[in-house]
């Protein structure tokens, strides 16, 4: 149960006693961010970027940190998202493991990480968190909020919560609310942690560490972050050469999209913490952004404050299909803000935005350009 905290995260502290929309307080909290690009005299060329549920806030390489960022394509100097024009913050999320407080941070007191008592978290506390942080970084108002899968979410979140925080929005893959299908898949994952032997409860360690589970709840990730098309192009009906199965137990793996399932799971187990994973997942499955508000999804989308938005959803996305981006544009749009509604043909699915980046490049940067 440890951090994993990019090199050139700086953090701004959360208040004392930061509540929680579910109950309970943080003391201490922080959220990691980078910057890439000037803050403007004005300061009114501010961009926000909330990423999906594993990225940390190092989206881009800059002088602190040289290495490629996680959206590295698509934010730099010359790029869709441009630094020569924008000055570009990333947050990593409240509750995640990458630098802002969460399950795997040290609990004031005891120094010992929370685990499972770290407070119920919500898309909500997510969203404040990150409006705190944008003030204190000396911006009263952004020009853009990015939002890309469930930092999609937790843009309409901050949008809806903090009227006039920005004046245009980018939404990427994102929904107002959770479906069906998408908490189905994610309760797998959790229940692939919680029932591997070392979860203990949420009290385990690095000797003593679910990795089998958190295995299992990547790949069923993975099939639903990409597309049925996309297997098959890319992997067929191939197999693994028999040589490199020498020693496999019965039933072992035998195609090749196993194997490479299995290799992106063992990338990924020991680089986030599972409580975190299960923390984040959960809160996405009860977000509901017109609950929230305490009115329908599309009623709470009307009553958000922008002047100009742009929507994109990926035809192939089974997680968060391309209806729930329409239902995004539609009804911003009612509020009166200039909706583009956008739904690419990609073969990637819901990871298009992080792969086929050429595709998603063009419209972004034509509406940053106006905007």
């Amino acid at each position: 149960m440890r951090e994993f905290v990019p090199p050139a995260a700086r953090f701004v502290d959360l208040p004392a006693g930061f509540a929680m929309r579910r109950g309970g307080r943080l003391d201490g909290a922080r959220i990691a961010y980078e910057t890439v690009g000037r803050l403007g005299p004005g300061r009114d060329n501010a961009v926000l970027v909330l990423t999906g549920l594993s990225p940390d806030a190092h989206a881009a390489s800059h002088p602190a940190d040289t290495r490629p960022g996680w959206w590295e394509a698509m934010v730099g100097p010359g790029k869709p998202v441009d630094t020569d024009r924008w000055y570009v913050i990333c947050l990593n999320s409240l509750g995640s493991c990458k630098g802002s407080t969460g399950p795997a941070s040290p609990a004031p007191g005891t120094g010992e990480p929370y685990g499972p008592d770290f407070p119920e978290l919500s898309m909500e506390d997510i969203a404040d968190a990150a409006a705190h942080t944008v003030r204190a970084l000396g911006v009263e108002r952004l020009a853009c909020v990015i939002g890309t899968s469930m930092g999609g979410m937790s843009a309409l979140s901050l949008l809806a919560r903090h009227p006039g925080l920005a004046r245009g929005h980018i939404n990427i893959c994102g929904a107002a609310r959770a479906l069906p299908f998408s908490i189905a898949v994610r309760s797998l994952q959790r229940e692939a942690i919680r029932c591997d032997p070392h979860w203990n409860h949420g009290r385990y360690d690095d000797a003593s560490y679910p990795e089998r589970g958190m295995f299992t709840a990547r790949k069923l990730g993975m099939m639903t972050y990409r597309s049925a098309r996309e297997w098959e192009s890319r992997f067929d009906r191939a197999r693994i050469a028999p040589g490199a199965r020498a020693g496999d137990p019965p039933f072992g793996h035998e195609f090749q999209v196993e194997a490479y399932l299995e290799e992106h799971a063992r990338r990924f187990a020991r680089r986030f913490d599972p409580n975190s994973y299960l923390a984040l997942s959960r809160c996405m499955d009860r977000f509901d952004l017109g609950e929230s508000g305490g009115t329908t999804t599309d009623a709470a989308l009307s009553r958000i404050q922008l002047e100009k938005a742009l929507v994109i959803g990926v035809e192939t996305d089974i997680l968060f299909p391309p209806r729930q981006q329409r239902q995004i544009a539609d009804g911003l749009a009612a509020g009166g803000a200039d909706v583009t509604f956008l739904a690419l043909d990609s073969l990637e699915g819901h990871d298009a935005f992080l792969i086929d980046t050429a595709r998603f490049g063009t419209p972004i940067a034509k509406f940053l350009t106006v905007l």
